[in-house]
Order: structure tokens, then sequence, then C-alpha cells
């Protein structure tokens, strides 16, 4: 289909797709396309219809290859149905171009949060985790790696009778055991804010390194920020990752042991998907808790409420600024080939230093460390300057005092 034609078919709001689908509003969009909240007509309910790029202008071997991979997030998707994940319902065909129609989950991501909270609670992240790590773990076990868990990824229900639960979405760059298509050690697609050090190496991206990506993407919203920072160098930002130099976590509390099991640089380390979702689950529960007891219930606040952030009610900022922390899939990046050897553990970094290098923070976020905690650290070197002037000035008025007449 040519550029002419696609303009002229008029695709947007009241469009009718495939003769079923008919477009109301366009949800969101990027790189990889766009979403349009779509009203099924035949089943009568409100869908998610995900428009990929249109293979218009393109070579036909890369329109081909648009449409495969296309299909392929339809087929991986369409093996999970789990509560905590976005359903696939149909591929529909719409001038020779597949068009994904999708369960439609009326929610907030939770890079969108941020932009209300800043970050958000332990207690409440580490039932997100556990709800979401149930999910991939099904999905672990059907042979499919999701390659972009990130903070934009995970939906929390801001309405309707799943309000607060949330859901992993997005299997675009999503592969299966045995697909060999586009596995290249040399360029890498994803998100590098949070890909694990291996994969930016050039290594295939495996469970554990899905495990790596929860495990950043549950630190962002604790920290305000990424495990490795903030770049907008998406090279220099590869760097750091290949080389494993996290941030050690300080507002983690009681989370924060799981965090750093998860954002083991040796993958082999790292505990399943499945384990991750127990240690999340206890970090919640306690020791006797069962993961089970979190499936398919709201997250809740420490008062016992589902979080103002998650609720509708609460607006949010300017669209605009979404996604300023949490990075964006980039594809074709170089891997990073170098043969650092990675350290056993996450290392205690003492790279939080204030003031923190340029760019290191975000601007308008919380400082890595809190002005009270600076002030108590440099207290002492404080005084004993104020000391040594306060003793220089006496030196001074006696020597002024004994050289009157």
């Amino acid at each position: 289909m040519t550029a002419q034609e696609h303009s002229e078919r008029g695709i947007g709001p009241e469009y009718l797709l495939a003769g079923r689908y008919r477009l109301k509003v366009k949800l969101g969009g990027g790189g990889m396309g766009a979403v349009w909240l779509a009203r099924d007509t035949l089943l009568h309910r409100d869908v998610a219809v995900k428009q990929v790029t249109t293979t218009a202008g393109l070579d036909p071997a890369e329109a081909r290859k648009v449409r495969e991979n296309t299909l392929r997030e339809g087929r991986n998707a369409a093996k999970l149905t789990h509560k905590h994940s976005i359903a696939m319902y149909d591929v529909a065909l719409e001038g020779g171009e597949p068009w994904l129609v999708m369960e439609y989950l009326p929610a907030r991501n939770l890079a969108q949060a941020m932009n209300i909270a800043d970050t958000l609670p332990p207690f409440e992240v580490a039932q997100i985790g556990a709800q979401v790590a149930d999910a991939l773990a099904e999905a672990h076990a059907a042979g499919i790696v999701h390659r972009d868990i990130k903070p934009g990824n995970v939906l929390v229900a801001d309405r309707g009778r799943e309000l607060g639960i949330a859901k992993i979405s997005d299997f675009g760059i999503a592969r299966a055991k045995g697909d060999t298509s586009d596995n290249s050690s040399s360029v890498i697609t994803g998100t590098p804010a949070y890909f694990s050090p291996e994969v930016a190496r050039g290594d295939n991206p495996t469970e554990a390194s899905d495990v790596f990506s929860l495990g950043s993407t549950l630190y962002t919203v604790v920290e305000g920020q990424p495990p490795f920072g903030i770049d907008s160098d998406s090279i220099a930002l590869l760097h750091r990752v290949a080389k494993a130099e996290i941030y050690r976590p300080n507002r983690a509390g009681p989370l924060t042991d799981v965090l750093l099991h998860l954002l083991e640089p040796d993958p082999s380390r790292r505990p399943t998907m499945a384990q991750a979702r127990d240690e999340l689950a206890k970090a919640v529960l306690g020791e006797q808790g069962r993961f089970q007891q979190l499936l398919g219930s709201p997250v809740y606040s420490a008062e016992g409420t589902v979080p103002a952030w998650a609720q509708r009610s609460t607006p949010l900022p300017d669209s605009r600024r979404g996604g300023r922390f949490v990075g964006s899939t980039v594809a074709g990046l170089p891997a990073v080939q170098q043969g650092t050897p990675l350290p056993s553990v996450p290392r205690p970094l003492d790279r939080l230093q204030w003031p923190p290098r340029p760019g290191s923070t975000p601007k308008g976020k919380s400082q890595p460390t809190s002005v009270r905690d600076q002030i108590v650290a440099w207290a002492p070197l404080a005084m004993g300057v104020m000391i040594s002037i306060l003793v220089l000035a006496v030196i001074v008025a006696v020597i002024v005092l004994l050289g009157q007449p």
C-alpha cells in the first residue's frame, strides 16, 4: 500500500478496521506505532488496537520484516492468558497490514505514576513487582522472553472493577525460543536504562536478563532514577550498564536486598522470575505469606487503600513530561565489545556524591542523598573551619592589643 493509498483510507476516529473494529481515539504512539481505543462491533466491547508503523515507502524486504514482527508479537502475546498480562485477542488485516487487537485496560503506567508521586513506596512497588513477575514467570515457562520490561510497559488500572491491578504489556520485541530472527549479537534492541550487563555486552536476551530488567524497573520507581543513573547519550549509558556500575539504592528500605538480588551482574546468581516473585511477595507479606494472596488484588498503600497515584481522580501532570526519567525503546544499538569481568555481586558504590555529576540526577527530582544527610556529613568540617577562624581572630586581637602603647 502506497503512502497516498494509506492517506486516502482516512484512518482516524470512526474508521471501521477490518469491517469490525471502529476506531475511537488515539491513546498514544511512538516509533514502534500507535495504539487506538476501538469498539469491537461484533462483541460490543472496547479494545486496544495497535497500529504498527506503516510499511508505505519501505522496500519489499523491509516491509515484509515489519509485518512478520507484528505477527510474531501477536503470536507471542496470544500464548499468555494471565490475569496480570494484557491479553491478545486478534490480528486484524487492513490493506495487507496487520493490526493487533488487545485487551483495553483503562490505566496509567509506572512512568506516568512517577510524574505524580516522583517515587513510590517500597510496599506498593513490591506488590506490583510480584504481580508482574508472576505473569512473566508464565511467559518464561512458555518460552517467551519479553526483552523490554520498563516502567512504561507496566500498567496499573486507574478505574473500573480492576482498579489498582498491575499488568505487563507490550511484547513488541519479545522472542520465543527457537526464533532466530534479528538474533545478532552486534546490535541490540530495547531500552538501555533497563538492559542487563550481559545484554549490553552483546549476549542474547534470556529469562535472566528479564529478571534484571524487572529489578531495574522496580528500582527506578522506588529511587526516582534507573540504577545506572540518567544520561541522554545512549552509548555512554550502555557502557556503564556493561560494567554493572549501579547506584546503591537508598530509598528501598526492606526491599533493598531483593532489588540487589534481581540486579546481580552475574546472570547465574540471579533468581528465576518465579523466585523473584516469591521474594517480592515476602517483602509485603512476611516469611509466612504466599504470592497467591497478591494475585488478582489491587495494589494497596500502607493505609489499606488504593494509592492516589493509581486513581483516575488524581490528574496526570503535563503529558509532555512523560518518559523523561525512563527512556524509550531503541533499535539497532551497537553492543559494547569489551572483556571487563563483571563483579560477582552488586557493589555498594559510593557514586552518589554532592553535588552530583551534571546529568546524573533528573531535574526537579530528589538528590541522591538528602540535604539533612549532607549537613550532618559536612558538619564536622564546617565546625573545624569555624573554630580555626575564631582562634585566628583571637590571636589577631591579642596582637593588636599588645601592640598598643
